[in-house]
């Protein structure tokens, strides 16, 4: 397929456009070139832009997707009137209907992150990236219980990622716990996790898998070794079946997934989106 490039204009982060832009663009077999433009919130910066957009479709000779999230009414009009490119307004395209359908019309705030300085969501997401990254990886035994969930698994299984994602995207405080050898030997879960079993969530892995993303580590030591990945696998699988802990497999699942099967099986009361 000839190359294609898509745009995401915001006057904000651009994250909203983006994410929407990409869940669609991931329905097509294709492969374009992502060019960002956050922080559009002139007229001039909406001329550049303009400008830039038309470039790209004379010399790629297609037009690009342009993926939108402007509120400012004179920002935008200049990238209606100018832009040849296929332009999808996602404000335009729900907002306008929900304002008739509900009667009231919307903000038109700019951004998600707009007057952090005044978002209680937004210091409690800070706050839960701060606990996450304390507790991460077992370095912090205290204050547990006032995680929302505790990830477990065996090294390398995916618990610092997810973590820091349902911390970043929902606000959540994720504490993880690596099992280890000695936890193995000993038959039971770590000492400072058996008061706080409700909240614990396991992720494990496939040996193969496990095996390979270890030798990226440390090639060739017995850590990456597929004998003591199976060993540590199962014996980790044992043990969440033994404590009666919920747990699912990471090795074909993106952070997205994981992130969304633990909170449906932990539906914690607070949510921060």
């Amino acid at each position: 397929m000839p190359q294609r490039t898509v745009f995401f204009i915001s006057d904000g982060t651009g994250i909203t456009a983006e994410t929407f832009g990409n869940a669609i663009l991931a329905q097509f077999e294709m492969r374009p070139r992502h060019v960002r433009l956050p922080f559009i919130d002139s007229v001039d910066k909406a001329h550049q832009a303009v400008r830039q957009i038309n470039h790209t479709a004379e010399v790629e000779g297609r037009r690009p997707i342009v993926f939108t999230t402007l509120v400012n009414e004179d920002v935008l009009g200049v990238i209606q009137q100018g832009c040849k490119g296929l332009l999808l307004d996602m404000f335009g395209t729900f907002v306008n209907p929900l304002e008739q359908e509900l009667g009231i019309t919307s903000n038109h705030r700019i951004g998600r992150f707009s007057d952090v300085s005044k978002s209680q969501e937004y210091h409690d997401r800070i706050e839960a990236i701060n606990f996450s990254l304390a507790h991460d990886d077992g370095q912090l035994n205290r204050d547990l219980e006032l995680s929302d969930v505790i990830l477990i698994g065996v090294s390398r299984s995916g618990k610092t990622p997810t973590s820091l994602y349902l911390a970043m995207q929902y606000g959540l405080k994720a504490a993880n716990y690596p099992l280890i050898p000695e936890d193995f030997d000993r038959k039971q879960l770590p000492p400072a996790l058996v008061p706080h079993v409700k909240k614990i969530f396991g992720l494990t892995i496939q040996p193969d898998r496990l095996s390979e993303i270890r030798n990226e580590r440390r090639p060739n030591s017995r850590y990456a070794s597929l004998d003591n990945c199976r060993h540590e696998v199962n014996e980790a699988e044992a043990m969440m079946r033994r404590s009666g802990i919920r747990w699912l497999s990471t090795t074909t699942k993106s952070i997205e997934e994981i992130a969304t099967t633990i909170l449906q099986e932990i539906r914690p009361e607070r949510l921060t989106y």
